[in-house]
């Protein structure tokens, strides 16, 4: 499967060759563009954008995504083997992310459906006598996505998605690892009647250029989903008046009370950890349960991680599909190693199956200060710690500089309501793991873990603005 340049007058600058995870056959290959193709891509956003007669009415928005919504539906097995190929998440999650990607498009219609303006109160004191005022909205200027591997479908539309939606032109960077989905979105954006130029999908040559394209004065908005190192660099390059919004990982912890329902906690537990192999950045990582329940719950965790079947991704059957990279294997080892090297005890997994996977694993009590308890791990490892004192368990939740969803196992309303209140989270699921997310909800990272609140609705409002129109007539 092979892209072109996706912008018109661009020569391409090269090609980037994208390859399994699973056993690193090629997949497909992707044009680059070097310096002068962003900037082409900007100065055809930025024209856009600037000539009003070219905006597309609502009408012609909602009419484009409800055909490509129909375009994915029909196209959604091409969609989800082309996901699979490329970002190695197991055939019977990416289908539902195919599913989810598709609900999203129509997430965006209705965003537009119900976009409206309000009345700001005037005639209340002699300043504001004989006036009548209202808000619309208007599209914020051009977006810059650049987006991560995890979810190489479902993350571009909660990029791309909104932007369409509200009117901006958008200019959109997959991750390297996983462009072809990006590219086959736009083919079927601009078959559903998406005018050449308001989503360009772009590769770039190197990193200099990426930034290049994000640190441009043309940027209104900058939607970023990946690592917090690379974010929040980006985003002390931004032009001023550039508006943002960052989404980067965490370190989910789950604290489990000695009331908690096992049977109902453990297989959710197992979802949450080792979906995706791990590589979601809310995924379970870190669970304190109370020591009465502790070592029961770890053993049951560790029987559902060796009952994971591990393999080919494009398997049915498979459950846990292998890591991006080779390097991310080599990383997770080294750092389950330093863990069991520090008195963890590991119950299952603990070691590479291969080059390209991770077997599911579960240690029990890693020290504190161990990598696998300070750091995302963005691999198939859940960690289960033993605690006495459940404000003790909330006080190491909450002790790393990153934030973002954490849940809580009782079957007391009261815990509940303690964990949630002193949980540092955006979101706590009770009785639910911590990965569990549906796409019109807030979605946000605190501390290092982000800035804004993603989620369809959210990321519409952000690439709006709110203009205020004051009408002064005596005959009011």
């Amino acid at each position: 499967m092979e892209f072109a340049v996706t912008v018109a007058g661009a020569t391409a600058a090269g090609n980037v060759t994208v390859t399994s995870p699973y056993d690193g056959a090629e997949v497909g290959r992707v044009e680059t563009l070097d310096s002068a193709g962003i900037e082409t891509a900007l100065s055809i956003a930025s024209a856009l954008f600037a000539d009003k007669n070219q905006w597309l009415d609502a009408h012609q928005r909602i009419a484009i995504l409800e055909k490509t919504a129909v375009l994915m539906a029909e196209r959604a097995q091409h969609l989800a083997a082309i996901a699979v190929s490329e970002g190695g998440k197991p055939l019977i999650d990416t289908r539902v992310e195919v599913d989810r990607a598709i609900d999203g498009i129509k997430n965006c219609i209705e965003c537009i459906r119900t976009e409206s303006g309000r009345e700001i109160p005037m005639r209340l004191n002699p300043a504001s006598a004989n006036r009548l005022a209202f808000t619309t909205r208007e599209p914020i200027g051009v977006v810059v996505a650049v987006s991560a591997f995890n979810h190489p479908l479902n993350l571009i539309v909660h990029q791309i998605g909104p932007a369409i939606a509200s009117g901006c032109p958008v200019i959109v960077k997959p991750a390297e690892d996983t462009p072809l989905s990006c590219f086959a979105l736009l083919e079927l954006l601009r078959e559903a009647g998406l005018p050449d130029g308001w989503c360009q999908a772009v590769l770039t040559t190197d990193h200099g250029v990426a930034e290049q394209l994000v640190t441009d004065p043309r940027v209104a908005f900058f939607s970023f989903i990946g690592s917090a190192k690379i974010g929040w660099m980006l985003r002390s390059k931004l032009a001023p008046g550039t508006r943002c919004a960052l989404e980067h990982g965490g370190a989910a912890p789950v604290i489990v009370a000695p009331d908690a329902d096992l049977g109902s906690a453990v297989p959710l537990l197992a979802k949450g950890g080792l979906y995706h192999a791990g590589q979601v950045c809310v995924s379970v990582q870190r669970v304190f349960a109370h020591q009465a329940v502790a070592r029961t719950l770890a053993d049951q965790l560790a029987q559902q991680a060796k009952a994971a079947v591990v393999g080919d991704p494009a398997a049915a059957d498979t459950t846990v599909g292998p890591l991006i990279r080779g390097a991310e294997v080599d990383r997770v080892e080294q750092w389950v190693a330093e863990a069991v090297a520090g008195g963890a005890e590991v119950l299952s997994g603990g070691k590479r199956i291969d080059a390209h996977s991770f077997a599911p694993t579960i240690l029990l009590n890693p020290p504190a200060t161990a990598k696998v308890s300070t750091q995302e791990i963005f691999g198939p490892v859940i960690c289960v710690y033993a605690y006495e004192d459940i404000d003790t368990a909330l006080q190491q939740a909450n002790s790393l500089p990153v934030a973002f969803q954490a849940s809580v196992f009782t079957s007391d309303i009261d815990t509940a309501m303690h964990a949630s209140r002193h949980l540092a989270a955006a979101a706590v699921m009770v009785n639910d793991h911590t990965a569990f997310r549906v796409d019109w909800m807030p979605f946000a990272g605190l501390r290092q873990s982000g800035h804004g609140v993603g989620g369809i609705p959210y990321t519409y409002e952000d690439m709006q603005v709110e203009k205020m129109i004051v009408i002064r007539s005596p005959k009011l």
